[in-house]
């Protein structure tokens, strides 16, 4: 039985449709037709009709808006059925009351190009986002509410978070976003993983769940809800499930659908740390799972990434790259084959959803010790609906769980072989049309960053760009000496040491604290006679200090809330020692948020004097918030030449904490932009005023990094990890929109003694495309298709196919490598076997030359038969390039 959403609600909703219906129409160009969206134990009801939906995650803000049309675009054509996003609070309301719902925080934008491109939205409200995000999405000016305890029952709190809920239910409403109103939105969430930090409040914690409940559907959305990670959740709202495998999680009430909010399809990464990676066959295999075993709802987290432009990125010391290892990577642009191979999942999926929202419940079948099989039946009809008719359809899922061996099995009198850890799909009970570790899809290696450059042997991702390929940015640069210490009138001296976003409000980064201590002959003599040095002590710092004593740097320490033992060197008489404190993304999980803070907790003191230690923790500090130049903004296109530059060439002798200024043209035509900052230290940029984050150049562990990934066994984020030894991000992403044909400005703010004249910029593209088909690969999917008079599949043509495709834009110059019969090898590295069709390069060469895509069929009757009674495949590695005049000015 249908779980109605809102009864009173769907009696006023014919009253006021016509209007906004049509105010949508005419803002996006396109609508739906208002509908109603419920649930059952099997699915989401939109409308009357069960789906099956593959939602794909995408965070507004980590886009700009001129990126978000194809994004959207790329995740529909890659089978997303609903883009999912949170809300950021902190990116909405920086100050309490002046809401920004601007450029890259336009949510309604959004939200209407969602709806224009024909999918559905998925907001998750929260407000507590996690999501890597700076405080996790709370505003920071939250934590100085008298008496506010973030996420229990705590009245300052849930006023707040009651107001803001209610502000995006308002705004989506009054601009006509819900699907009762002809708009995209048909589920929304409160809260977030909840569930995981409940019982750290006690009795508490499980009132305010209830209430936030409550809450949420009181303000008359009128569509379901949800809560991630609860299992507790209250019979009106739907409990889902984040994780790597949701297969086997069932919701807390046989009357809800199986969702799985959060597929975790890469994971995210840490200044100085090794990235991840997760295998497609393994995401694909865990999808698979899901549906095979009653999931109605799946969601990756994330389809598209992004980046932590600006001071976004989440606590502590997360990365200004969010590219997750998601289908589309940080710049847009297809992550092959994990996008590919996931679009024919999703295409296989599709075709056996009839068969999925006609069946309660699937027949389970055990097929093996590991392998088992799960049917789907139902009645055919022509309208799709999952209603009468006498004509039977079957769908069915044959799973080999088996981590390490293949599996041949029998199953309705044929026989079926898995490799392992795969699941085939049988749309028609009969044929396969998928098999999640048979990977048909090509593989595209980019001109720059590390990427994936093969499937088969498991082989991973290599550093693809040689330094000899980049352009400098610039040889002429300016330079302004950002002062150390205390620098402007808004310094205050306070006894004792005062927590560090207490003083900041995370209006910067930097917190310097300055005080002067007296060394007495008997000391400087007691440290010389014995051969020791002093040491400042913090009982506990993050995410990063550096002590300078006297004006000169004694060291630097980074951590999360660690013991910093930092030796000095002190003279007789008055010695300044200054400390500068320094966040890098602001925690982002875990309970008590308001309480972690930054800067120092403990006592400081001098240790080692002759007599007793120097208790600093209890002396006059001086405090200076940020840094002289952002204060004046020497960033802002506008600003800057008031701010004192000067010329700065290139034999200069560098100093610590400099500004840097440089004009330089874009690149030409309209691929992605990257800067090399690997030349560089630690420290911010920003480009024609834009910020587009912070920069490190930490160096990840030497070890920990296989030669290879298998895909088979349960994935974790420590499981195929790449980049060792290297920088952990070294290019950083600018949005072609930030740019100008030329005299863009790129400033600054480095805190080493490094210097800029390294920093290259360049575009990211696909430069080679690889695949290997074997001709008794699965029948590509557009074969498949519905009668149109009884609603049951046919497959029409069983011809393998390969399909070769360019970035947009681009075509196929040259084939570097074609083989049909049995090449070995991998991309990059093909040769020919001992069976090989000597027409192979004649023939892709003019199906695949000159295009920006082709597809070649996998067949004898193609390329002849070089080899009788041998499994043949065919193997291509092609170069893409740019329209013929980027590509003459590239390389000139």
């Amino acid at each position: 039985m249908a779980v109605p959403v809102s009864r009173t609600k769907a009696l006023k909703f014919p009253l006021i449709l016509t209007a906004l219906t049509i105010h949508f129409i005419i803002v996006t160009g396109e609508y739906f037709k208002p509908f109603n969206v419920t649930y059952d134990h099997r699915a989401l009801i939109i409308g009357d009709k069960r789906r099956i939906l593959i939602s794909a995650g995408i965070h507004y803000p980590r886009a700009t808006p001129e990126m978000w049309p194809k994004l959207i675009a790329r995740s529909k054509e890659g089978g997303a059925d609903v883009i999912e996003t949170y809300t950021f609070w902190n990116g909405h309301e920086p100050v309490r009351g002046q809401y920004n719902f601007e450029a890259r925080y336009d949510i309604v934008k959004f939200a209407k190009l969602v709806g224009s491109h024909g999918l559905y939205l998925f907001l998750r409200i929260g407000p507590y986002a996690c999501a890597e995000w700076n405080f996790g999405g709370f505003p920071v000016w939250l934590r100085d509410i008298p008496g506010i305890e973030f996420r229990t029952d705590n009245a300052p709190f849930k006023e707040e978070m009651e107001r803001y809920v209610k502000k995006i239910v308002d705004l989506m409403m009054a601009e006509s976003l819900f699907s009762w109103q002809g708009g995209p939105i048909i589920l929304l969430q409160i809260e977030n993983e909840y569930g995981n930090i409940e019982s750290s409040f006690g009795p508490k914690g499980k009132t305010y769940m209830k209430w936030a409940a409550e809450m949420a559907v009181g303000l008359g959305a009128g569509v379901p809800w949800v809560m991630c990670k609860q299992t507790d959740a209250p019979e009106y709202i739907i409990d889902t499930c984040n994780a790597y495998y949701c297969d086997g999680f069932w919701p807390n009430s046989a009357k809800k659908p199986k969702i799985w909010t959060e597929n975790w399809d890469g994971w995210f990464a840490n200044w100085g740390e090794r990235l991840p990676h997760r295998p497609t066959e393994d995401i694909a295999f865990a999808i698979a799972r899901f549906f095979q075993r009653g999931g109605s709802l799946q969601n990756y987290y994330m389809y598209f990434g992004g980046t932590n432009f600006g001071r976004t990125a989440g606590g502590p010391t997360q990365i200004t790259s969010y590219d997750y290892d998601a289908p589309l990577d940080e710049y847009g642009l297809l992550r092959q084959p994990k996008w590919g191979h996931l679009k024919d999942l999703h295409a296989a999926i599709k075709l056996c959803e009839r068969a999925l929202v006609a069946a309660d419940s699937p027949q389970y079948i055990k097929l093996g010790p590991k392998q088992e099989a799960h049917v789907y039946r139902g009645t055919s009809h022509n309208d799709g609906q999952y209603l009468s008719s006498n004509e039977s359809i079957c769908t069915a899922f044959i799973a080999n769980i088996d981590e390490n061996e293949s599996a041949a099995v029998k199953f309705y009198g044929q026989e079926y072989t898995l490799p392992p850890w795969s699941v085939s799909i049988l749309p028609d009970c009969r044929n396969t049309a998928f098999n999640t570790a048979k990977v048909g899809t090509q593989t595209s290696i980019k001109t720059v960053g590390p990427d994936s450059v093969s499937v088969g042997n498991n082989s991973l991702f290599p550093q693809l760009m040689i330094k000899s390929k980049l352009e400098i940015i610039s040889q002429s640069w300016m330079t302004l000496k950002e002062p150390l210490g205390v620098w402007g009138d808004k310094n205050f001296t306070s006894k004792g040491i005062l927590e560090h976003l207490n003083v900041t409000k995370d209006q910067s980064d930097y917190l310097w604290y300055l005080t002067r201590i007296y060394i007495s002959d008997d000391d400087i003599s007691f440290w010389e006679e014995n051969d020791v040095s002093p040491t400042i002590d913090i009982d506990s710092m993050r995410d990063f200090v550096r002590i300078f004593v006297n004006g000169q740097l004694a060291g630097s320490v980074k951590g999360k809330w660690i013991k910093v033992v930092q030796p000095v060197k002190l003279v007789q008489g008055y010695n300044d020692i200054l400390l500068l404190s320094e966040t890098v993304g602001l925690q982002n999980y875990g309970a008590f948020l308001e309480k972690d803070g930054a800067g120092f907790k403990g006592q400081l003191k001098l240790t080692g004097c002759r007599n007793e230690d120097i208790n600093l923790t209890t002396s006059l500090w001086t405090y200076q918030v940020g840094l002289k130049g952002e204060f004046l903004k020497v960033y802002d296109v506008n600003s800057t030449e008031s701010a004192g530059w000067t010329e700065f060439p290139n034999d200069a002798i560098p100093s610590l904490f400099s500004w840097y200024k440089t004009k330089f043209d874009a690149p030409r035509g309209t691929d992605p932009v990257a800067l090399d900052f690997s030349c560089m230290g630690k420290g911010q940029a920003w480009v024609n005023g834009h910020h587009i984050g912070r920069y490190w150049t930490l160096v990840a562990p030497n070890t920990g990094c296989g030669k290879t990934c298998d895909y088979r066994g349960a994935y974790n984020s420590g499981k195929c990890r790449t980049n060792c030894g290297e920088i952990t991000q070294a290019w950083y992403h600018i949005p072609r929109s930030w740019l100008k044909t030329s005299n863009n400005v790129l400033v600054i703010f480095e805190e080493t003694d490094r210097t800029p004249f390294e920093i290259s910029i360049t575009t990211r593209s696909t430069e080679t495309i690889c695949a290997q088909v074997s001709e008794n690969h699965y029948p590509p999917l557009h074969m498949w298709s519905h009668s149109k008079f009884d609603g049951k599949l046919a497959l029409m043509d069983k011809t393998p196919e390969m399909h070769l495709q360019c970035d947009e834009g681009h075509t196929i110059s040259s084939i570097e490598f074609a083989s049909y019969g049995s090449p070995n090898g991998s991309c990059q590295k093909f040769s020919q076997g001992k069976c090989h069709a000597a027409n192979s390069l004649s023939v892709v060469s003019q199906a695949c030359k000159g295009k920006n895509s082709c597809t070649i069929d996998i067949s004898n009757v193609v390329f002849g038969d070089p080899c009788r009674h041998v499994v043949k495949s065919l193997a291509v590695q092609a170069k893409c390039s740019p329209p013929p005049d980027l590509s003459a000015s590239a390389s000139s």
